[in-house]
């Protein structure tokens, strides 16, 4: 797909922008290193929780807003006290490190550990950012913590934003970059069969510490799947009822080719970064696999758009 000169619309939390046929730009320009510009960019519309809502509400909540990340805060106070994210919730219920709460302090009773608080499986050391940082702040502790997203507080903690990768896509979207996404894809790309049990494609995203895992059929892509779309399956009425009266070993045999549910949304390698953030805005999808010839050749993905910014 050729977008360029052309006049496409991209519409993300109500901001609009354009493609527009101009030369390369210094899209460093766009990162502002005013204190309290963090705000021009974030999302102000947060949805939290309370740390004592059950882990199966948290997971409801998440998927009847198409969240990742949820941040929880006191409900009094709205102070920030933890965040829990798709990549939580597949570790708890597909046997990462916090499953140990479900064998330990559960017994191995799945239907007790998902009404349990999410505080049980929260991340409490939360990497937050103030109302009075920059965007370069932002881009900074996202890189060097390794993280999606940022929940942003004032000075008496309580919760103004969250700031995400997809936040910072949306900066190059619809201006000529004159980089390419050759230069930032990820060219060794962990995949999964498309017979591969959802329990084991899940092990493989803990494992490797991915939000997302190509499936390849005949080693033809057929789709990607990411740890919210196993989230959704694990959080499904039929799915649920057996993983919670004991028939999780069942659920997690079914084959991973059952979470492709999407469209196969690709790229080139010599497609310009602006363009490539407009079609992964247009689409919403966090990243783009790169085909040539029909083969899987790399992966770009939000995380690779922040560090081409930082460069």
């Amino acid at each position: 797909m050729n977008l360029s000169g052309s006049n496409i619309k991209i519409e993300k939390h109500g901001r609009k922008g354009y493609m527009r046929n101009m030369g390369p730009l210094d899209f460093k320009s766009r990162i502002s290193e005013r204190p309290g510009d963090i705000m021009t960019l974030a999302s102000s519309e947060v949805i939290t929780i309370p740390p004592t809502m059950p882990v199966i509400g948290a997971v409801r909540a998440m998927l009847d807003h198409g969240f990742r990340r949820i941040p929880v805060t006191d409900a009094g106070t709205h102070h920030l006290k933890g965040i829990v994210t798709s990549q939580d919730i597949v570790d708890f219920l597909g046997g990462g490190k916090r499953n140990l709460i479900v064998r330990n302090k559960f017994k191995g009773n799945l239907l007790a550990a998902v009404n349990g608080s999410i505080s049980e499986i929260m991340e409490e050391n939360v990497v937050s950012m103030n109302v009075k940082d920059s965007l370069k702040d932002a881009l900074s502790v996202m890189l060097k913590e390794n993280i999606g997203g940022l929940p942003i507080t004032d000075s008496e903690g309580t919760i103004k934003g969250i700031v995400s990768e997809m936040d910072f896509v949306f900066l190059l979207s619809g201006i000529v970059t004159g980089k390419t996404v050759e230069a930032y894809m990820s060219k060794k790309v962990v995949t999964a069969p498309s017979d591969m049990s959802i329990g084991a494609a899940t092990k493989s995203m803990i494992n490797n510490g991915f939000r997302r895992l190509p499936i390849l059929r005949d080693d033809v892509l057929i789709g990607i799947v990411t740890a919210s779309d196993i989230m959704r399956f694990l959080g499904s009425g039929e799915m649920f009822d057996r993983l919670v009266t004991g028939n999780a070993a069942e659920v997690f045999k079914a084959p991973v080719s059952l979470l492709v549910k999407r469209d196969l949304i690709f790229t080139r390698s010599d497609v310009d970064l602006g363009e490539a953030a407009s079609m992964m805005l247009d689409k919403n999808v966090g990243s783009l696999p790169v085909l040539e010839d029909g083969e899987l050749r790399g992966i770009i993905t939000e995380r690779d758009f922040v560090r081409a910014i930082a460069d």
